[in-house]
Formats: structure tokens, C-alpha cells, sequence
């Protein structure tokens, strides 16, 4: 089917403002306790009332990020305040390094183990200091931010259950959003900091972790950016790879280097074509490079997030390069997604397919999902689709 800009415009701007957004107003809120609800069914029910450190600060920066980018609502701002009180109150340990979950109450469940608690709290608090004008989330934001880089060669710290010395390996999950999140903080970074950090962490995905001859990207390499023949160094997760490279396309954007967008979306194009599941359709969530059993049980689930990521970086790739291979996989990678994923009865997506595209778990958050993915992907698209069709 071939598609034109303005209508892919309106199907993203209507499915966000309509359907998901309102779906997360509606259900989300613990007006009791503060904070979000994420572990909500089918219908919007919620069936768990812990609260995860990630999915609370991303569903801040969300309603953040639409009041500064789309609509001063003030419902919207209220939302986002209600999250950063709780979070501002709860969210951290005495050192200030942010907790993995909590009870509904707001007590610690969960040790601060995860560098990722602290990357969503700078992005969320820099989207909330923007909206709110408060100096106090400013803070936290640059807090929360010097942690991360304080960390990112050892992420987990103490927390980390790997015995010394004997496999060193590094996560492409590091750098990849550290140079997403660097740029939600340019406001509040210096400009040469921001440009080296920028810089750095360009050098290391687009070095350390590509396979030169095969042009896929590995999820954990050695600290010198080798590979290692196992289980972790073998492994391919092609939804990460696709969302690093809009990553480094929207840093390539910024400073105008075409050459790196064109390397950032050929490695875009060359995942699509091992992590696309010829039989059945969708794109895998972790294969192994050789072709090896994976380790990961969930390996053949089609997951909500890698598809929207890959309609982002497809339609980003397509609109700074007009390659034709982008808009093939585009559209396939649409039809495929807004097939499967959406629920037509109860509004928002789901997350969670079998390798056949059925529906595996009906949930609409969870531990993992939350308002994120869903919202951040139809927003980033309808606002590229909104300039195709102005440019056409």
C-alpha cells in the first residue's frame, strides 16, 4: 500500500491525542498516593500498584515534553507536577542515586542497581524544569545527569553481579542513551561540554560496537570494542540497534553531517534485514549473530517498542536521505505494526506478540511499559510526516 505524508500525518496526531494520551489520563493517576500506575490491563484496570522508577520518570517527561513542544495545557502540567513531586520526594536514596521501584506509598522496593533510573530522571526533570520554570527540578535534572556520567563505566556498581576480570564486556545501552539523553539536556549542559560528550559517544557506538564486515551492530563488545565469542557478545538486539541510530541521525541532523547519517541509516537498513522475520512478519527482539540458540527465552516475541523505534528511524532516515529502501521498509514495518499492535476496543497498544503476531500478554503497561514508547513514537513521527508533506 503506498501511503501519502499528510494522511500518516493525521493517523499518528490522531491515535496520540485521541486515543493513547487520553488513555493514560484516565487510568494513570494515583491521586492517593502521588505518582503513576503503569501496571494497567487490557481496559485500563490496574492490576499492580508498584511503581518503577523508569516508567514514572518517563511518563513525566512525556506530558512535560508535549506541554513544552505541542500544547500548554494545563492539565498536562499538572500531570507532569503530580509525577515530580512524588518522584522529587521519593524517587532517591540518601546519596542521591534513583531507586528501581517502589511501593504505591512511595517505599523503596528496589535497590538504585540501574543506571537507566538515572537517565530517565535527567530527562524527565530537564523536560519538567522547561515546563515548570522550577530551579529546584533544574537541579535535580544536572544531579541526576553527573550521576550517569559518573557511572558509565561501571553501571551497576556494587550491584554488579559479574565476577572481575574475567569477561569485561560493555552494553551498547550506555552510550546509545547517553548521546539521546545529552541532547534532551543541551539547554542545560555547556555547549563545549555537550559537544564533547556528543562527540565521545558517536566515536563509541559508531566504532566499538558495528561488526565492520557484516554492518550489524553487538550489544556488548569488550572494553576495547572487540568481540567475544559467547552468549552476551554474539547477541543482536535489533531494536536497540535501530533506535541508537535515530540516535546518531538526530546528532547527525544537528550538525549537519550528512556523511554520518548515511553510515547511521545503512546500518539502520542492515539490521532490518537480519532481524526481520521472513515466515511470519515483524522484527525479532534478540537474535544470535551466528545463528546460535539465543539465551534469551523471549527471543522470537515481536515487542511494541522495537517497532515503534524502527518507524521513527525509518521515517527520520527516509526524510534526511529520500533513499528508496527507507521508504520500502517503512511501509512494511507499518503495515506490519499498526496491524498487530494497536487495540481498536480499549485504545493504547499492546505490547507483547508471539512470534506469529497474536496477541501474547493483553496489558497495556507493565514492569516495562509505560507512557513512553507508544506516545514518543507516534509524536516523533507525525511531526516528520507533518514536514514531509509541507516540503513535498
Amino acid at each position: 500500500m503506498s501511503y501519502q505524508f499528510s494522511e500518516l500525518s493525521a493517523l499518528y496526531k490522531s491515535t496520540l491525542l485521541e486515543n493513547v494520551i487520553p488513555f493514560w489520563e484516565t487510568n494513570s493517576l494515583d491521586w492517593s498516593h502521588g505518582g503513576y500506575f503503569t501496571c494497567l490491563d487490557r481496559e485500563g484496570k490496574v492490576y499492580d500498584t508498584d511503581k518503577f522508577i523508569w516508567l514514572q520518570n518517563r511518563q513525566l517527561w512525556t506530558f512535560s515534553m508535549l506541554y513544552n513542544r505541542l500544547d500548554k495545557k494545563e492539565s498536562w502540567l499538572k500531570i507532569a507536577h503530580h509525577g515530580a513531586k512524588f518522584l522529587a520526594e521519593k524517587g532517591r536514596d540518601s546519596e542521591g542515586n534513583w531507586y528501581f521501584s517502589l511501593n504505591q506509598a512511595g517505599e523503596p522496593l528496589v535497590q538504585p542497581y540501574n543506571i537507566f533510573s538515572d537517565c530517565f530522571a535527567a530527562m524527565a526533570f530537564s523536560q519538567y524544569a522547561l515546563a515548570s520554570g522550577e530551579t529546584s527540578a533544574q537541579e535535580i535534572a544536572l544531579q541526576a545527569y553527573k550521576n550517569v556520567l559518573r557511572r558509565q563505566k561501571n553501571p551497576k556498581g556494587k550491584y554488579n553481579k559479574t565476577f572481575p576480570g574475567t569477561r569485561n564486556l560493555k552494553s551498547l545501552a550506555v552510550p546509545m542513551i547517553l548521546a539521546n539523553l545529552s541532547l534532551e539536556m543541551d539547554w542545560l549542559l555547556h555547549s563545549e561540554q555537550l559537544e564533547e560528550i556528543l562527540d565521545n559517544t558517536v566515536q563509541e557506538i559508531m566504532t566499538d560496537f558495528i561488526d565492520p564486515e557484516l554492518g550489524l551492530m553487538y550489544e556488548n563488545v569488550t572494553p576495547d570494542g572487540s568481540f567475544m565469542d559467547c552468549f552476551e557478545g554474539r547477541l543482536i538486539n535489533p531494536g536497540h540497534g535501530i533506535e541508537a541510530m535515530w540516535f546518531v541521525m538526530d546528532i547527525a541532523r544537528r550538525r549537519q553531517d550528512t556523511k554520518l547519517i548515511n553510515q547511521a541509516v545503512d546500518i539502520m537498513l542492515n539490521i532490518l534485514n537480519f532481524g526481520w522475520d521472513t515466515k511470519y512478519g515483524g522484527i525479532y527482539y534478540f537474535l544470535d549473530l551466528k545463528g546460535h540458540p539465543p539465551q534469551q527465552l523471549e527471543w522470537d516475541q515481536k515487542l511494541w517498542w522495537v517497532h515503534l523505534e524502527s518507524l521513527v528511524a525509518l521515517a527520520m532516515g527516509y526524510g534526511l536521505t529520500q533513499r528508496a529502501e527507507c521508504w520500502q521498509w517503512y511501509q512494511k514495518v507499518h503495515d506490519y505494526t499498526w496491524q498487530h499492535f494497536p487495540d481498536s476496543d480499549n485504545g493504547e497498544w499492546f505490547g507483547y506478540l508471539n512470534r506469529r503476531g497474536e496477541v501474547l500478554l493483553n496489558l497495556k503497561g507493565g514492569k516495562w511499559k509505560g507512557c513512553f514508547h507508544v506516545p514518543r513514537g507516534l509524536y516523533l513521527c507525525w511531526q516528520q510526516f507533518s514536514d514531509s508533506a509541507t516540503n513535498k
